[in-house]
């Protein structure tokens, strides 16, 4: 397999705080010898563990960001033992474009792992994560939230692994993280994610659903804060003792939570977040957009929980997911 064309400009072996860049060439209409440039901070002292943090993977979620950029600003080599790889736009084309997806190639970075060192812009950052940067980790962070598209409950995640020393590690992560909720995640289209490239390495991995509407909070970009600092307390990379609240664990142990539409039109919510509903109880309306006197189609709930996510802005697609339950474990 050919080298992935990606060079950093820091030393990954090198000690202290690094500021820098990972530089992609691409050339283009309006620069011949062009570069993409993803930011990234190393903050390297001594022997631990190595915790790789990345925000951005989806260019339009910004508590991930707004939480690494003042990681990467204030975090000194003497606090460290261990290794931190701080990776706030990891998608930086889209970050860049405020998109889910790159405007380069219309991939989506969170579905093309293992990537490719000789395909798109946005497959060669993912082979660069997989073959270079998620081998030097042993706790990987990725923080998500809903984008312009949805609005989640905020909650740290980790998956159901066939590994069970993997899966308590995970599980334990996720609790040090602390998000006012803790989800055991089931992923509507899980091929090709990051997530799964992480995991299966053997990685200890957390990701995060905080918000959404396409924009933070005051609330979840504290979550996300407070969160990573937690996790590398637990890790053992930072000394000092974790902020911490109760948080709701919930489960998503069947695919019917997601509910999903055949037809578009204007969504009318009967459910807010956070609310729980009965198996049968009335989700959604959903009225014609293109004419008057029409009933409306509703979306009923295929099992009892907790909504944990809806869709977002007003207007739904054929094949949109419109709410997502999750079961608590008590």
């Amino acid at each position: 397999m050919r080298d992935n064309p990606i060079s950093a400009t820091i030393d990954f072996e090198g000690t202290g705080v690094q500021h820098g860049y990972l530089r992609l060439p691409y050339s283009r209409n309006d620069s011949a010898w062009g570069a993409i440039q993803i930011p990234v901070t190393q903050v390297k002292n001594g022997d631990g563990p190595s915790a790789l943090l990345t925000g951005g993977n989806h260019g339009d979620e910004y508590e991930g960001p707004l939480a690494l950029v003042e990681l990467a600003q204030t975090l000194q080599a003497k606090d460290v033992t261990g290794r931190v790889i701080i990776i706030p736009f990891m998608n930086q084309p889209a970050f860049a474009a405020g998109t889910r997806v790159s405007p380069l190639d219309g991939v989506n970075m969170n579905r093309s792992f293992p990537g490719r060192p000789d395909g798109t812009p946005t497959q060669k950052i993912a082979d660069y994560f997989q073959r270079v940067l998620l081998p030097m980790a042993d706790v990987v962070l990725d923080f998500h939230s809903g984008g312009k598209t949805l609005d989640f409950l905020p909650f740290a995640a980790c998956h159901t692994l066939e590994d069970a020393d993997q899966q308590a590690r995970c599980r334990a992560a996720r609790d040090a993280f602390n998000a006012p909720f803790s989800v055991e995640m089931r992923e509507i289209d899980a091929l090709g994610m990051y997530d799964d490239a992480a995991e299966a390495m053997g990685k200890t991995f957390v990701t995060t659903e905080l918000g959404g509407g396409g924009t933070a909070t005051p609330e979840t970009a504290q979550i996300a804060r407070k969160g990573v600092r937690n996790l590398l307390i637990h890790a053992g990379i930072l000394e000092g003792r974790p902020v911490t609240a109760p948080s709701r664990v919930l489960s998503q142990d069947d695919d019917r939570c997601f509910h999903v539409t055949n037809q578009g039109g204007l969504v009318d919510f009967n459910v807010t977040l956070g609310q729980t509903v009965a198996e049968g109880d009335l989700i959604a309306r959903l009225w014609d957009g293109q004419l008057t006197g029409a009933p409306p189609r509703e979306i009923r709930a295929q099992m009892g929980g907790i909504v944990i996510a809806r869709h977002h802005p007003g207007l739904a697609q054929p094949g949109d997911c419109l709410a997502v339950l999750a079961t608590e474990l008590t």
